[in-house]
């Protein structure tokens, strides 16, 4: 008990030094990072908890639970990027934990330790919890409600396991929605249709699941109803059948879109995860929790391949039992019960490469920016614009690709040279790759993508003024205005203000004839980035 506690300590301190220094050392990103860090700094200036609000106006898209977290973070430490994100910091934290308490008991603790690290140490998943996006505590929720009901198949801790499985589930719903519901019962249903519903719940299990569902799960849902806000309920159920029918704000992609996703935005666990599709000698119980992971993982897998709207992280649920497998493969062929194989080794310094050169070659994309931007490749007038950003580069950049293509090459000559210890210097390097690039690239790729933007809202914050995009969906404005009402400005070209009050819009450089035309007596104030600003006298 004394050595376990004593890893706890460890995993936990690891992670704070891991996700929480320099949270606030970028702005926040549009959309979602701004969006859900906005209805959290509409709470607080407008008292009112109960809605999620965008420009101060209903906003039908999210349940509150996250904004709340965000919220109550803003009180502690401000209205910043570092509280925004703080959030997900601490859920980064706690999923550590969990891997490997979860983990140690299935197998021992050197397993919790492989799954914690395969987590922290792969790409995506490191990277999330260091963003202000819902998706990090939705997933831990969802999982959660998914282990505790592993354990009740299981035969582990009997019908209590309904309970803590339902109040999890719940509260992923008041993360993100119904869909948590959705995944729960497809892989639910799957289980007990492989096993031929052998230990299917009773009527009793199943009416006191529906019971805690309903009664916490649907507690904001039913809050809205009794209070009036019928019309919030139904455009929030709307907009949640939009997103699985048709592509949302043009995020669309092919059936494999999801699969590339998680064969390189997981490196390298999503290599370990392939050679753990052939399963060893495990206890019962061990087999039966790989079971549902493999379950897990393809259900959500093929649910948003099929789902129309493609966004990187509506298949990051899948990082849960992916990081699983590849601990296996990590534990099994530590153990000697796998055998290394070629493959492996070819598919590691493949994706590794595609990694390393990404790192090593962003700064030498704006050295020779003249010439990419001369030879026309670039088709879009506002990424060309975007690249011609003044951003600094020291130079020394590219060292973070060079450390990662070297810690890769390094990691797997050990491993075929039957040292296995090499796969821990490959995790441990992207994991220190991955912090070194969300340090030295995003601040820079924020000033090429958004950076006047927010430079522009920033100064006006302090003005009496309204701001507002054209023809471009944006959210920053809201943010680093520090808007204190609504701008009026959700109904097409309505640009009503209080007399006397500058009004300001901002447009895409492709859109600015269209927008001079329209509005004739309107001052272009100046044009930077790909972004043009005005003003209506």
């Amino acid at each position: 008990m004394g050595a376990a506690l004593n890893k706890n300590l460890l995993i936990a301190a690891a992670a704070v030094l891991l996700f929480v220094p320099f949270l606030g050392a970028v702005h926040l990103f549009d959309w979602d990072e701004i969006n859900f860090a906005e209805c959290a700094r509409e709470m607080i200036v407008s008292g009112d908890y109960s809605t999620v609000q965008i420009n101060f106006q209903p906003f039908w898209e999210k349940p509150p639970l996250f904004i709340w977290m965000q919220a109550a973070s803003m009180h502690l430490f401000g209205v910043n990027e570092f509280a925004a994100r703080f959030p997900n910091a601490v859920c980064g934290i706690i999923t550590l934990i969990v891997l490997f308490n979860i983990g140690r008991n299935i197998y021992d603790a050197r397993f919790g330790l492989l799954w914690a690290l395969a987590f922290a140490g792969s790409i995506l998943p490191h990277f999330y919890f260091k963003s202000g996006i819902i998706d990090p505590w939705f997933n831990l929720f969802i999982f959660l409600g998914i282990h505790h009901f592993i354990l009740f198949s299981g035969k582990v801790g009997g019908t209590k396991r309904i309970i803590y499985s339902a109040c999890f589930i719940s509260l992923a719903m008041l993360t993100k929605g119904p869909v948590a519901l959705l995944v729960f019962l497809l892989c639910a249903g799957v289980f007990y249709l492989v096993g031929r519903f052998r230990g299917f719940p009773g009527i009793f299990q199943i009416g006191l699941y529906l019971a805690v569902i309903v009664s916490i799960g649907g507690l904001w849902f039913f809050s809205l109803l009794l209070s009036g806000k019928q019309e919030v309920f139904f455009d929030f159920i709307e907009y949640q059948v939009r997103l699985f029918s048709t592509e949302e704000a043009g995020h669309g992609g092919p059936f494999y879109y999801h699969f590339i996703v998680l064969l390189l935005g997981c490196f390298p666990a999503s290599v370990f995860m392939i050679r753990a599709l052939r399963r060893g000698q495990d206890p019962d119980f061990a087999r039966h929790y790989r079971k549902w992971m493999l379950i897990l993982f393809w259900t959500v897998l093929l649910l948003f391949s099929i789902v129309e709207t493609k966004i990187i992280h509506y298949s990051s649920l899948c990082w849960f039992p992916l990081t699983y497998l590849a601990a296996y493969a990590m534990y099994k062929l530590m153990n000697g019960d796998l055998q290394w194989k070629r493959w492996m080794s070819f598919l590691l310094l493949a994706l590794g490469t595609v990694w390393g050169l990404l790192f090593t070659g962003l700064q030498f994309v704006d050295r020779y920016k003249e010439t990419i931007i001369a030879s026309g490749i670039i088709k879009d007038p506002f990424a060309v614009e975007n690249l011609k950003a003044e951003v600094h580069w020291s130079g020394w950049e590219f060292l973070v690709g060079a450390f990662f293509l070297s810690g890769v090459l390094f990691a797997v000559y050990l491993i075929t040279r039957g040292n296995m210890k090499g796969i821990i210097i490959l995790f441990a390097c992207t994991l220190i790759t991955t912090n070194l690039a969300v340090l030295v690239f995003a601040p820079r790729i924020e000033q090429y993508t958004q950076g006047a933007a927010i430079e522009f809202y920033r100064s006006k914050s302090d003005e009496l003024c309204r701001v507002e995009t054209i023809h471009f969906k944006s959210y920053a404005q809201y943010f680093y205005k520090r808007t204190t009402s609504s701008t009026g400005y959700f109904q097409g070209w309505d640009t009503s203000g209080k007399k006397g009050e500058p009004f300001y819009f901002v447009s895409k450089i492709q859109d600015a004839e269209k927008v001079k035309s329209i509005n004739p007596s309107w001052e272009e104030l100046y044009r930077k980035n790909g972004f043009v600003f005005w003003e209506r006298k």
